[in-house]
Order: structure tokens, then sequence, then C-alpha cells
């Protein structure tokens, strides 16, 4: 088990630097929310920029692909059901996201030219507002996922009810941005209030249980004890 946990927060720690650097350090840099144009030319001039955030993109999927079979085994001790229903939720979210890297990859083809003509800009402004919608569809399907991860924690004998607690307000702030998102269509008017929303309490809640999964683990006593639970 302790193995399990210690492969949990590796995944996890993979997917904060792969997912800060993707979306901070390449998307954030190369788009221009206010001209499609700049966005193309940055695109087309910034080539293999979006190649390496595309790559970092994929190995966030890898690893939350691992991490729906690393927290069925941390957590199915508790009730199985549920840890079903959560790593539903958790491949639902890895789904989505998988379909949202193929619209970023066909920007990447795109812009393999040095031509950007008005079409190929509605084109690659097209594709950009999918990958958004998708990702965000997926993170709604997280936000849902970290309900039930967070009520297992709570539920455990071998897991801080604290941790479990952090991801169910995490949970609120993907479950609001995202619905808001795609619902509100002045959404962007509010982009800054959602973020905080979003990334304060995901933050908090998912980097104090990745600490927890690399440095402590899960203590042999509880374990064993857990285990006995189970037989009587």
């Amino acid at each position: 088990m302790k193995q399990v946990a210690k492969v949990s927060g590796i995944a996890y720690t993979m997917i904060f630097l792969a997912g800060f650097y993707a979306n901070f350090a390449v998307l954030e840099s190369l788009v221009d929310t206010t001209s499609s144009a700049i966005t193309t030319a940055n695109f087309i001039n910034n080539h293999s920029q979006l190649g390496n955030g595309l790559l970092a993109f994929v190995i966030m999927l890898f690893f939350d692909l691992i991490l729906v079979w690393s927290l069925f085994g941390l957590t199915k001790s508790v009730n199985r059901k549920v840890t079903y229903i959560a790593s539903i939720f958790r491949f639902l979210h890895a789904l989505f996201f998988g379909i949202a890297l193929i619209k970023l990859w066909k920007i990447y083809s795109l812009t393999l030219t040095v031509s950007h003509s008005t079409n190929l800009q509605h084109r690659i402004s097209e594709l950009l507002s999918n990958f958004d919608i998708l990702w965000t569809i997926g993170l709604v399907f997280f936000g849902i996922h970290l309900i039930f991860l967070g009520s297992l924690i709570i539920k455990s004998t071998y897991m801080p009810k604290a941790l479990g607690i952090l991801l169910l307000l995490a949970a609120l702030g993907y479950i609001i941005d995202g619905v808001a998102k795609l619902s509100m269509p002045n959404y962007v008017n509010y982009k800054n209030i959602f973020e905080v929303i979003v990334i304060m309490p995901s933050v908090i809640g998912e980097f104090s249980f990745t600490v927890w999964l690399l440095i402590k683990g899960l203590k042999k006593g509880d374990i064993i004890k857990k285990k006995k639970n189970n037989v009587t």
C-alpha cells in the first residue's frame, strides 16, 4: 500500500510540474485573447515551444491515467463502490482532456506553415475554443471525482480527514468555475474572481495531498488495523 501511495504522489508531482509548464509557460505566453492574428503568429514563430507544451500536456494525461489506477488501490478498502465511481469520473476527466489535446495537436500541425492567413486565424481560434471547452468539461468531471475522493479520505482510518475536507473545497472550486465558464456568456468579465475560487483551494488541497502521499504515505499500523477491521 505504501508503494501505491508513493506512485500516486509521484504522479501528482509530475502533473503539477508538467501542467504548470504547459499552461503558464507555454499557452499563457503564446495565446493573446484579444487577437487571433497575434496568437497565430506566436504559434508559428514559437512552434517548438508549442510542441513542448503539447508534450507536457501528454505527460499530464499519462500520469492522470496512472492515478485512476493508483487512487483506486489506495481507497478501495474504504468503500469499493464509491471508489469505482470516483475512478470513473477521473477517467472521464482524462478522456475529455485527451480529446482536447487532439485539438491542440491540430493547431500544432496547422502552424507548421509560416503563412498566417485570415482563414488560418479563424481555424486556430475555433480549435482553441474547442480545446478550452473540452478541457473545462473534463475539469467539471474532475471536480466530481474529488467529491468522491474527499469523502473516501474522510471515511478512511489511515488518511488525515483534513485532506479530505481540503479536496472537497477544491472540488467545489473546479465545479463552480467550470459551470460558470460553460454557461456564462460574460464569464471573461469575472474570470479573475473565478480563478481565485478554483486555484486557491485546488493548489492547497491537491498539493497537501501530494505532500502527504510522498512524505508520510500510509502508516503500516493503520493499514493492518484497517485490514483486521475488514475481516471482522
